[in-house]
C-alpha cells in the first residue's frame, strides 16, 4: 500500500502541504472531518513535506502547487520516484497544470476554495486508487484530467473507447461523451500500450477491452467498439491488431 501504513480500512494518514496558513489549516480541518481519514499532518513547505515522508507513514499528500522553493509539481515528481510512493492530490486556485498532473499519476486535482463534498469525493478516489493497488501488486488504471464548462473533471482510463488525434491534442472518447486533452496521440499510445491501447490508424488507438467485433469485406478491415461505433483499421495496422486480439485471446 501506498506510504506503508496498515491498512485502508485502518483510516488514511494525509499530509497537508502548503505555505499558507490559512488554506493549510483549513483543508486540515475538512480532511479530519472525512470519515475514511484517521490523522491529519501538516507541511508548510515542499521540503518540510519531505522531512514528514522521511519519518511517518503517509499514504496520500495534499499538496498546493505554486509555493516557493521546492513547488507542488515538484514535490510530486520526487514522491513518484519513491520506491512505495504516496497517493498525490493537487489543491489549487489554477487549473492550468492539469495536464502535467496527469503526468505525474495525480489520483485528483481539486480547485480552491476547498468544499467538504469534493475534498471528500478526493478521499475516495484516493481509497479506490490504493486498494486497487493493494489487489494488483500496482495501480492497473489511471485518471485523466478534461475540462468541463470551466471545470477540470477525471476521466478513468478502463472508461475510454479509443483515442483520435487532434494536432499536438487527442479527442479520448467514452461511452457517454469525448474530451480534447493536450496529450499527443503518440504518447498515450506508448503509456498505453500495456493497458491493451494498439494503434488501427495513424490517427486512432483503441482499447481492445471494448473492441467487440473485427469485420473484414473486401480486403477492408474495421472495428466495433461496445456493439455501437465502427472505425476503420488501415491495411498497415490491420495484422498488427490481429495479433495483438489473438495474443490477448490466449491469456488465460
Amino acid at each position: 500500500m501506498a506510504g506503508g501504513s496498515e491498512a485502508p480500512g485502518d483510516g488514511l494518514v494525509v499530509l497537508v502541504v502548503d505555505d499558507e496558513a490559512p488554506a493549510r489549516g483549513e483543508l486540515a480541518w475538512v480532511l479530519d472531518q472525512a470519515p475514511r481519514v484517521s490523522r491529519v499532518l501538516a507541511a508548510p513547505s515542499g521540503t518540510a513535506a519531505l522531512a514528514a515522508l522521511e519519518h511517518e507513514s503517509i499514504d496520500v499528500v495534499f499538496s498546493d502547487i505554486s509555493m516557493p522553493g521546492l513547488d507542488g509539481m515538484q514535490l510530486a515528481r520526487v514522491i513518484k520516484r519513491f520506491a512505495d510512493p504516496p497517493a498525490v492530490v493537487f489543491v489549487t486556485a489554477h487549473d492550468a497544470h492539469a495536464v502535467d498532473a496527469f503526468d505525474l499519476d495525480a489520483v485528483d486535482y481539486v480547485m480552491k476554495p476547498v468544499r467538504q463534498e469534493r475534498i471528500g469525493e478526493a478521499v475516495r478516489r484516493c481509497l479506490v486508487s490504493i486498494e486497487r493497488a493493494d489487489r494488483t501488486g500496482e495501480d492497473d488504471d489511471e485518471t485523466i484530467p478534461v475540462e468541463l464548462g470551466g471545470v477540470t473533471r477525471f476521466v478513468s482510463r478502463a472508461d475510454i473507447r479509443y483515442v483520435q488525434a487532434h494536432g499536438d491534442y487527442a479527442r479520448l472518447h467514452t461511452a457517454t461523451g469525448s474530451h480534447l486533452v493536450r496529450v499527443p496521440l503518440a504518447s498515450l499510445e506508448e503509456r498505453w500500450s500495456e493497458a491493451g491501447f494498439v494503434r488501427i490508424h495513424r490517427s486512432t488507438i483503441v482499447s481492445t477491452r471494448h473492441v467487440t467485433q473485427v469485420r473484414m469485406d473486401q480486403g477492408r478491415c474495421t472495428v466495433v467498439v461496445d456493439g455501437d461505433v465502427e472505425l476503420q483499421v488501415s491495411r498497415r495496422h490491420t495484422r498488427a491488431l490481429r495479433s495483438t486480439l489473438l495474443r490477448l485471446g490466449e491469456r488465460p
